[in-house]
């Protein structure tokens, strides 16, 4: 089984940790697969334009930067811990109201999606880029920084054809809503900081490569979550 992570922030967004740190952390900790996603923000919302205006958002303008960092941790990660990583952003929705706001992970991007885009059109245009969509935190967290992000699962007749899985577990949240729907799942950490390491992981039987990683997902056989403690 591989262990996984498919929700993690650097300082290229709001997280604590620099990429290259993040690479380190998880290699010494034996994962087999992560996906680094820092955020991608709209703009079109007070939070939004507060997040853009403090650089905790990946833009259009810094994306190829991001994306050859990445491009190049990806390849050192692989040759020292032989560990996958995947490039990633997590669009982020952001309003006063929470069943206004979503956020989606797309994972193995290749090209910029903006935030500003309406949840179907960023959908195609991860699907034409052959990417991994998640749906992120969608029903109640427990009472914390953060904010609920409820727009997916309310609106889940509509959008879960598009979404690949949804997060049954984030960090130290646990969504029993998914499973009883018995939708695709995965379990990730929303790391920011060093300590989010140890959370809710993802477990799958599968090669280590992308292709293989992201129909595992989809067809969501051979998945399990953990636990993940030092």
């Amino acid at each position: 089984m591989l262990l996984c992570d498919f929700h993690i922030h650097t300082k290229y967004s709001d997280g604590a940790v620099s990429m290259r740190r993040v690479v380190e952390l998880y290699g010494q900790a034996g994962f087999d697969v992560i996906a680094i996603t820092d955020h991608v923000v709209n703009g079109d919302s007070s939070i939004g334009m507060l997040a853009n205006r403090f650089r905790f958002s990946v833009t259009e303008n810094n994306f190829g930067e991001y994306m050859s960092e990445l491009k190049s941790e990806c390849e050192r990660a692989w040759e020292k811990y032989e560990m996958l990583v995947l490039p990633g952003i997590e669009i982020s929705k952001n309003y006063l109201s929470s069943d206004k706001s979503a956020h989606i992970l797309v994972i193995d991007i290749k090209d910029f999606i903006p935030a500003g885009l309406s949840c179907e059109k960023i959908f195609l245009e991860a699907k034409k880029q052959d990417a991994l969509t998640i749906a992120c935190h969608p029903h109640h967290m427990s009472p914390r920084t953060d904010r609920d992000t409820l727009f997916l699962w309310n609106n889940r007749d509509k959008y879960a054809k598009y979404i690949d899985a949804w997060e049954i577990a984030n960090r130290d949240d646990v969504f029993n809503v998914i499973s009883l729907k018995r939708y695709p799942y995965i379990a990730n950490s929303d790391f920011h900081r060093a300590r989010h390491l140890y959370s809710w992981k993802t477990l799958l039987n599968c090669e280590k490569d992308a292709g293989s990683v992201k129909n595992c997902i989809r067809h969501n056989k051979g998945v399990a979550i953990t636990l993940f403690r030092n």
